[in-house]
């Protein structure tokens, strides 16, 4: 058994997409031609991120990092500074895990919280 993906409600599709494909630099991908709107977007080999576009979910924004998702890269430093001059505040600045691992999070445009992680 292996991850495959992770799907998130997200109230404006386009909004969304943008973030993920733009400020993230995340892939997007085909996917079926199913009868909801949504987007796919690469991270991994065989791992997804799908976005299932909802307009009546309610955003959560939340003061809680219990709900989250990690992505890895190698210079925490500069992607934070890369996010942050594309206008993506950190809700947690970078800090080190116990194990010495640096990491922050951002939040997206419906209040789900991402880890950035350094490898």
């Amino acid at each position: 058994m292996r991850f495959n993906h992770y799907s998130i409600g997200v109230a404006d599709l386009k909004k969304s997409k943008h973030f993920y494909q733009n400020i993230l630099g995340l892939e997007l991908i085909s996917r079926p031609d199913f009868d909801f709107n949504g987007a796919w977007f690469q991270i991994d080999p065989g791992v997804q991120l799908h976005l299932i576009e909802n307009k009546n979910i309610e955003v959560f924004f939340s003061d809680s990092r219990k709900l989250h998702f990690a992505l890895a890269v190698s210079d925490i430093y500069l992607v934070r500074n890369k996010l942050e001059k594309l206008g993506v505040q950190c809700a947690i600045d970078i800090k080190s895990r116990p194990d010495g691992v640096l990491q922050f999070y951002i939040i997206d445009p419906d209040g789900y919280f991402i880890e950035i992680t350094e490898i």
